[in-house]
């Protein structure tokens, strides 16, 4: 067995996709064997094709070991461009060109074919397979007019692009990570998924209510759900906001529209000062119950044997969320602990009709674990369902059910 049929996936995000990747003569070339890996690790195919220049910098080896199939290095007898990307049953699901050059994004946008790079381009672009690219070069010619003007043109024919790292004066090609999910969400934005163009909002974290200059009250949240519903929604093509509190968990470096806040107020300055327009917002924050009801100046003092710090209600930001937001589809989180399940889901339904959610997730504290859980949907029929298994596969069958509802409603309203 080749040894990229060996590495471990992450995640089936790309299960039986099958990929082009073209290699063109940017020094990120030598990149490509950690990329093309990394996507195998989603579960996809990779079929390599490399441009002469290409080959004068990484050989066609390395790419061979990568991929676990040679690369295409010359259009054949074999008619290679529409075998994958024409007209055919072998057919890919999408072109990935990374890294591209100024010559060869510049040659595809004025439809010229000297490499087998550019003749896969026009051949996918003249099918209709998804081409996404990934510029890699010098700043200066990144920023050249011309070079502008042929990714403008290439964005207009639905070319998808991965924004550089801008970096020492240098296009540099993006994260791994990056590059990954800007494939699968445009998978999906051609598959049609129920998402792909909706505004997804998600609130999540933690919030940090300041006692005194120093010390904070929160919580546990580690703030993993809201990244990863917010990763889950890009994926499938939707618009992706993001407001995040106070959580260790990293924001994804190809998450660019986030807000942060910290206290409870913070969020509900936000809220108050937006206007909520969006299709999809899933209220997921761990947000306190309770906060002091005096902000003390300074630093409480050290060595007291006891004391004493009043307390008070907070506001329920969902409640404010729904009364600014009647349109959106809403769904609430719901966590409880040392009750009953019969008993949570009660709960959960009486705060999901309460609140006017059209969904409610809940949970019992007990049964999280670091990458693992099960939750109960409710929606507004009084149904109740159950998911569980990784955060992962939670957030991809909660936006199942969401792409659901939304294509029912919307089939409703063009009766």
């Amino acid at each position: 067995m080749h040894p990229s049929k060996k590495v471990t996936w992450k995640d089936s995000a790309l299960e039986g996709k099958r990929i082009v990747i073209g290699i063109t003569g940017s020094i990120a070339a030598v990149e490509t064997v950690k990329l093309i890996r990394e996507i195998l690790r989603h579960g996809a195919d990779v079929i390599p094709v490399m441009t002469p220049e290409a080959c004068k910098l990484i050989h066609p080896y390395a790419i061979e070991f990568a991929a676990g199939v040679p690369p295409i290095t010359e259009i054949t007898g074999q008619v290679e461009h529409v075998l994958y990307c024409g007209n055919a049953e072998s057919a890919v699901d999408i072109l990935l060109i990374a890294p591209a050059t100024a010559n060869t994004i510049s040659k595809i946008a004025n439809g010229i074919d000297d490499t087998t790079v550019t003749t896969f381009a026009t051949t996918a672009l003249g099918t209709g397979i998804p081409v996404l690219i990934c510029p890699s070069m010098h700043g200066t010619m990144y920023g050249h007019r011309i070079v502008s003007d042929n990714i403008g043109t290439l964005k207009q024919m639905g070319v998808g692009f991965v924004e550089p790292a801008i970096s020492e004066g240098k296009a540099k090609m993006p994260s791994q990570g990056k590059i990954v999910e800007h494939i699968v969400r445009t998978i999906s934005r051609h598959d049609q998924d129920p998402l792909a163009g909706k505004r997804v909002l998600i609130i999540g974290g933690s919030t940090a209510q300041p006692i005194d200059a120093m010390r904070i009250l929160t919580n546990k949240s580690s703030g993993k759900s809201a990244v990863t519903l917010a990763t889950e929604a890009f994926r499938r093509g939707a618009e992706v906001e993001l407001w995040y509190g106070w959580s260790p968990e990293p924001i994804p470096d190809w998450l660019h529209n986030v807000s942060r806040f910290m206290s409870i107020q913070d969020l509900v300055d936000t809220v108050s000062s937006s206007s909520l327009d969006h299709d999809v917002i899933i209220m997921c924050a761990a947000i306190s119950d309770y906060t002091p009801v005096e902000n003390i100046e300074g630093k409480l003092p050290s060595g007291k044997e006891e004391m004493t710090i009043a307390f008070k209600p907070t506001r329920k930001v969902i409640e404010l969320v729904r009364e600014q937001a009647e349109e959106p589809f809403l769904v609430g989180y719901k966590a409880e602990s040392g009750i009953s399940e019969s008993a949570l889901i009660e709960k959960a339904g009486e705060r999901m009709r309460a609140i006017e959610c059209d969904l409610m997730v809940a949970n019992l504290l007990e049964e999280v674990e670091a990458d693992r859980s099960r939750v109960f949907i409710i929606d507004t029929t009084g149904g109740v369902g159950e998911l569980s298994g990784s955060r992962a596969s939670i957030a991809s069958s909660l936006f199942e059910i969401i792409g659901l509802k939304l294509k029912h409603s919307e089939e409703n309203r063009g009766e």
